[in-house]
């Protein structure tokens, strides 16, 4: 089975690394070392054949004497059995030698490593050995010529059959067991010291790990923050990105929860406000059907205009509910331009002038000198005064007044709906913007639904700014808001 815990996985990683490692060391090491005695070895005895000529007397007036090259072979057999010693004509051909005759294998070697021994090539230079078929060793050379002109070469290979078996016996017996002893004791240091590092790093995983599983079992209610520690690494970096994203996650649970609170309300809210206007108009119909023949057209026009009027309400509570969703639903484009918001002012004035009048309240208008264009959405702009100035109608008893006052602010213009009316309790005033709201005006419940703020305040967003209210109890309100300038 595969391990399952990060810290298994690197655990079982760093152990074959690390024996990876012994044994690529192992491999490079013994190379080395061989290279670098071959090398010195064949440096230290360049000249041994050499020597082997002189010193011994091989050559009598360009003759070999036979007589002392067999006593060349039994001496350096006896004083150094490490080497061997061959005499070979220009073809490699093996003449005589200095080892058992049963032992030589070969009976000739290549020339070309003699050749670059003799040109001072770079050591070490590997020659064949005349005991094996397979192996190549370092070796001596000395060309010798002779009276007749032909030419034979003394070749003494350095590390002959003798050598190789102490060598062996000798690695064997302490340079192995010391190197494996060595290396196994790094080794095993290593992967503690490893494993040790890997758990201080696993550990802050472990703690993410929990913490993230018990946001999720808590169905990402039960939030605990990772700890904010001194280091900045890419676990520390996770850790920070975990804590906003768990608390975003929250906050968006208690948004939608807002939300649905905000939904089962207005379902509560819309039945309410559907059934009552409904059940009257179906009431008046239903009258009028079965008692019409009885009624004169004094009561029939009575009936059907008060039908008309439950009718109206309903239009304008479904045409507000719909144009409310639009809105939430983000399916509302701005389709800015420059205007003059005061003849904008003015159109609505003249559209609202009749119901003031009707209503006994004076309805104006202040606008300061030069007032420049908005860069606005001229329709939807319009919609919200439209129900800035009806609210305020609402609210304002008869002899009151409504004044809408433009003003330059900045870099902005700034629209006042002002009214002497009832005013706002300061408790309510936070309410007021909220849809369906409609305080303790009980008036004002029979002919709105409480969205016209909420509507106003949402155009109002999307245009980037915000509508404000100052409102004193029985001395009026004042309702305002910004659009930014229009620059040519």
């Amino acid at each position: 089975m595969m391990p399952k815990t990060l810290f298994t996985k690197l655990a079982l990683a760093l152990t074959l690394l690390l024996l990876g490692i012994g044994l690529l060391y192992s491999v490079l090491s013994t190379y080395m070392t061989r290279h670098y005695q071959q090398e010195f070895l064949q440096n230290l005895n360049r000249d041994l054949a050499d020597n082997l000529v002189a010193e011994r007397k091989l050559m009598n007036e360009g003759v070999l004497d036979e007589v002392a090259l067999k006593e060349t072979f039994t001496h350096y057999m006896m004083v150094n059995p490490s080497i061997e010693i061959y005499l070979l004509d220009p073809d490699g051909k093996i003449l005589s030698y200095s080892a058992d005759p049963g032992k030589v294998k070969r009976k000739s070697v290549a020339m070309k490593p003699v050749m670059d021994f003799t040109e001072g090539k770079m050591f070490p230079i590997l020659g064949d050995d005349p005991r094996s078929f397979e192996k190549s060793k370092i070796f001596s050379v000395a060309p010798v010529t002779f009276n007749d002109g032909s030419m034979k070469y003394f070749y003494v290979v350095l590390r002959g059959e003798e050598y190789e078996r102490v060598e062996r016996l000798f690695e064997e017996s302490f340079l192995l067991q010391l190197s494996g002893a060595a290396l196994f004791v790094s080794l095993v240091i290593g992967l503690m010291v490893g494993l040790l590092l890997f758990l201080m790093l696993t550990r802050r995983l472990q703690i993410l790990s929990r913490l993230m599983r018990d946001f999720s079992e808590s169905s990402f209610t039960g939030y605990e923050a990772y700890p904010e520690l001194a280091g900045n690494d890419e676990i520390d970096i996770l850790g920070s990105h975990y804590n906003d994203m768990a608390e975003r996650i929250r906050d968006q649970l208690n948004d939608l929860k807002r939300q649905d609170n905000l939904r089962r309300e207005l379902v509560a809210n819309v039945s309410h406000d559907l059934r009552t206007p409904l059940a009257a108009l179906h009431g008046y119909i239903e009258t009028l059907k079965l008692k019409a023949d009885s009624f004169d057209d004094a009561t029939r026009n009575e009936y059907l205009d008060t039908a008309m009027k439950h009718s109206r309400r309903l239009t304008r509570l479904v045409e507000e509910l719909f144009e409310l969703a639009k809105l939430d639903a983000s399916e509302t484009q701005l389709h800015c331009e420059p205007f003059s918001l005061a003849e904008l002012v003015q159109d609505i004035i003249q559209k609202f002038s009749l119901s003031a009048e009707e209503q006994r309240i004076k309805l104006s208008m202040q606008v300061a000198d030069g007032l420049p264009f908005v860069m606005a959405d001229i329709a939807l702009i319009e919609r919200v005064l439209e129900n800035l100035i009806a609210n305020a109608l609402c609210h304002t008893s008869a002899e009151g007044e409504v004044i809408l006052i433009l003003r330059t602010v900045g870099t902005d213009v700034e629209i006042e709906v002002q009214d002497n009316g009832k005013g706002i309790a300061e408790s309510e005033q936070v309410f007021i913007f909220d849809r369906f709201y409609r305080g303790d005006n009980k008036e004002r419940s029979d002919h709105h639904a409480g969205l016209g703020l909420a509507i106003a305040q949402h155009i109002v967003n999307l245009h980037g700014s915000e509508i404000q209210v100052n409102s004193i109890e029985g001395a009026g309100s004042r309702f305002f808001f910004r659009l930014p300038q229009w620059k040519a």
